[in-house]
């Protein structure tokens, strides 16, 4: 699958210090997904450098469209697991 930036991505990514080119691993290639119940996204997990991150993205057409990143904790996704925010994917 291909990953398709947007601006929006590229400039929160950029002022969030995280790289491009992890991110697109993650996305690619994270065990840990979820589907986040309130968006209808679904929500790749990993490491960039030692800080954790989820990335939502949209999918359609063999195109991964990340939608942007955020730097998070277990505690944080595991509270969203619970209350049914989020669900395994």
């Amino acid at each position: 699958m291909e990953v398709a930036w947007t601006e929006y991505f590229r400039y929160r990514a950029t002022l969030r210090g995280f790289d491009l080119d992890r991110i697109e691993e993650i996305v690619k290639h994270s065990t840990e997904r979820y589907v986040d119940t309130a968006t209808d996204r679904r929500i790749a997990v990993g490491r960039c450098r030692k800080t954790l991150v989820l990335v939502p993205y949209d999918t359609g057409n063999e195109v991964l469209t990340p939608i942007t990143v955020h730097a998070t904790t277990r505690r944080q996704i595991a509270f969203r697991v619970q209350t049914g925010r989020f669900v395994h994917e």
